[in-house]
């Protein structure tokens, strides 16, 4: 029978589920599947938001297409062709640097300005600090200075604890803007994330408990700037150039916490020393290793 004058009101796909229309082979759906989804499954060494980052920078060929957006919808039927070709970009290779102390559990060494503490994701193609051994603490990319790091688990645990239960003594050399009211003091303001600006931190009354000493050390002969000594009590994310921003004498060249218009330089924040416990033969070893304060911190002072 055929029906002329009248107009289906289902929509298509339900005329088909109902059965009033009967599709062939060729107009069947093919199934698809996300890009992103396929990919973890093929390389399960690499977390899904590595593998988008990989789309999303041409590294992935679909049937020697590349395609850069990881939500793609991939036909996936038995019958369809699909050849994924995945191009893992180079890494850096990693600065030649000299140990400041090295052993068979612990490297130590003086980090230089902006070279990354850890991977964000799980890849990068930047060198980072775990290229030299397991990672025990954390210095900010343009801080640069004394970091230690484990060779084995064990000694990893060990050092972390210390950190965790503040049993490490760190002693950092700042260049700020201005000078501080009082030549020494302990500032004990706690921090919190800064939820307008989530990366970044701020003073808050209901935030973590921070506590950092300072010392002025010395001041450049205008006046604009001042060389402090800081001892953290506390270890919290960017505490030293949160505090010294509330201040008022935010760090040279921090282009965070810093004013707009302060000069394009490096940030000049240094981990000039560490005081910590390392395994020895017998028993525990403390120690205190030093990164020499780098040049251009008394170029910058002798210069203004």
């Amino acid at each position: 029978m055929i029906i002329t004058g009248k107009k289906f009101s289902k929509p298509a796909m339900s005329r088909v589920k109902n059965g009033d229309v009967v599709l062939t082979e060729e107009q069947k759906p093919k199934k698809r599947t996300r890009l992103d989804l396929i990919l973890v499954e093929k390389y399960p060494e690499y977390n899904r938001s590595t593998l988008q980052n990989f789309i999303k920078s041409g590294y992935v060929a679909v049937n020697g297409e590349i395609i850069t957006k990881p939500n793609a919808e991939i036909i996936t039927e038995e019958d369809a062709p699909l050849e994924i070709m995945l191009t893992v970009p180079k890494r850096e290779t990693p600065q030649d640097l000299k140990p400041l102390y090295e052993d068979d559990n612990v490297i130590v060494i003086n980090k230089p300005a902006g070279l990354l503490s850890m991977a964000k994701g799980q890849f990068t193609e930047e060198s980072t600090l775990e290229d030299y051994g397991l990672l025990v603490h954390r210095l900010d990319r343009d801080t640069s200075g004394v970091v230690i790091l484990a060779k084995n688990e064990a000694t990893q645990k060990m050092l972390r604890n210390q950190f965790q239960e503040r049993k490490t003594h760190k002693t950092y050399y700042a260049i700020v803007e201005g000078r501080p009211k009082l030549d020494e003091a302990l500032i004990d303001l706690p921090i919190a994330r800064n939820l307008k600006r989530p990366t970044t931190f701020m003073v808050d009354p209901k935030g973590k408990e921070s506590k950092t000493h300072y010392k002025v050390i010395a001041t450049s002969r205008s006046g604009k700037l001042s060389l402090l000594e800081l001892k953290p009590v506390t270890g919290r994310t960017h505490q030293l150039r949160v505090h010294l921003k509330y201040l008022g004498c935010p760090i040279l060249g921090d282009p965070v916490y810093g004013p707009e218009k302060s000069p394009k330089t490096r940030l000049f924040l240094h981990a000039t020393n560490l005081e910590i416990s390392i395994p020895g033969k017998d028993s525990n070893i403390r120690k205190t290793f030093t990164a020499p304060l780098p040049k251009e911190f008394q170029e910058m002072m002798e210069k203004n």
